[in-house]
């Protein structure tokens, strides 16, 4: 009889043993001497920024999971005040579960496994669901009999500026959009429109503008909605990349949503980078210099994806144990450990010109979409993780000089 088998991909990443540890990068760098990626977590500046955020948004605030589901990640999170969470698998939906078992959970896939609708819905009380299209209107009510739903339909937008367009995979055209809520109307308790501007969103305006469609969309609907929600995107700085601050996001926000004049209606937001971006940073080792490229022990395949093909430059900052110096900066590119040579990270990353093998690397901005991006090529899936309490490591104005870390 044949053996059917079940396995994950990619080793967890294994905790560093807490005894006596320093709180800071530098420190556990001299401790460890680390040779493989070491993820450090700040759940301190995870649970600042979501209060800041909840403080700042008028309406529901809900994380969005895949951005870092990290169980250190999700309780800072929980600390700073989160209680909603865009979860998009039943895994996701599992692990919020099992972990906050008073959290609200919203399955903001519009496309859906039948086995996940139902697990969702009969084992863990999820009762909001996003589609785009009637066939999944039809499957969500067949596999959860139609009780007690909330439904949320997801607009799609035009093409965008957001350094990662979504407007091409889902979503419902507006008048599609409109006859959605009108068929869903009979079946939800709470009726919605959600969008989604594209991650790493620069322009307020974007998210006005989506407002309005959406009013545009409600009302031709001609039926009684519920929630609009104005999806994810917030953007944070990266170098050479410094978006306006959030409360621009928000004014646009409040006078768009004013604006639209939608009596009853509630706000909700997805946001995912904003939160957690700042929250780790990964510490690699490098292993060769030719000239201006570095080979580390990271890369496209593990936690820095967004570094390969999207481009995206993080600050970096050299560690040298028993060195404390100020040196002029380079930019190098980074070769991460596979054999594939597509596994290259242009950067350029402003580093010391004596940077050398066996030298450690701190990246920052890690904690969206890092450590839950990394695969197994190669067999490059060992990482360690632990906790940290000093300052995160962030672009600043003055990246280009960098202190070496002793």
């Amino acid at each position: 009889m044949t053996d059917l088998r079940f396995r994950g991909a990619v080793a967890p990443l294994r905790r560093a043993p807490a005894q006596d540890l320093p709180r800071d990068v530098a420190g556990l760098v001299a401790a460890l001497r680390p040779e493989a990626p070491l993820h450090c977590l700040r759940p301190a500046t995870v649970a600042g920024a979501a209060e800041s955020f909840l403080a700042a948004f008028p309406g529901t605030v809900m994380y969005a999971v895949k951005c870092n589901p990290e169980p250190a990640m999700l309780r800072a999170l929980w600390a700073g005040g989160v209680r909603h969470f865009d979860c998009a698998s039943a895994g996701e939906v599992r692990l919020v579960r099992t972990m906050f078992p008073e959290a609200e959970i919203h399955f903001m896939h519009p496309v859906k496994a039948r086995g996940a609708i139902r697990e969702a819905h009969g084992a863990h009380g999820v009762r909001d669901f996003v589609l785009d299209s009637r066939a999944e209107l039809d499957k969500i009510l067949a596999e959860t009999g139609g009780r007690g739903l909330n439904l949320i339909i997801r607009l799609g937008l035009p093409k965008g500026n957001a350094t990662y367009d979504l407007s091409g995979k889902f979503g419902a055209e507006p008048a599609e959009a409109a006859a959605l809520l009108r068929a869903a109307r009979p079946h939800a308790g709470r009726l919605g429109v959600s969008f989604h501007v594209g991650s790493q969103c620069l322009d307020p305006g974007a998210y006005a503008r989506a407002i309005a469609l959406a009013a545009e969309v409600i009302r031709d609907a001609g039926v009684a909605v519920e929630v609009l929600d104005v999806g994810g995107g917030f953007p944070v700085a990266y170098p050479d990349v410094v978006p306006p601050p959030l409360s621009a996001f928000m004014a646009a926000i409040r006078t768009a949503f004013a604006a639209a004049a939608l009596p009853g209606v509630e706000l909700w937001a997805e946001p995912g980078r904003a939160l957690v971006a700042g929250g780790a940073s990964v510490v690699v080792q490098v292993q060769a210099r030719r000239d201006g490229m570095l080979f580390i022990n990271d890369g496209v395949y593990g936690a820095l994806s967004d570094a390969g093909v999207p481009g995206f430059r993080f600050p970096v900052k050299l560690i040298r144990p028993g060195s404390a110096s100020t040196v002029e900066t380079v930019p190098f590119s980074f070769f991460g450990p596979t054999c594939d040579t597509a596994d290259r990270m242009e950067g350029p990353f402003l580093l010391p010109a004596d940077v050398a093998e066996g030298d450690w690397i701190e990246i920052g901005q890690l904690g969206a979409y890092g450590a839950c991006l990394r695969t197994a090529f190669n067999g490059f899936d060992r990482a360690g993780m632990v906790e940290v309490a000093d300052a995160p490591l962030l672009h600043t104005p003055g990246y280009g000089r960098v202190a070496l870390a002793a």
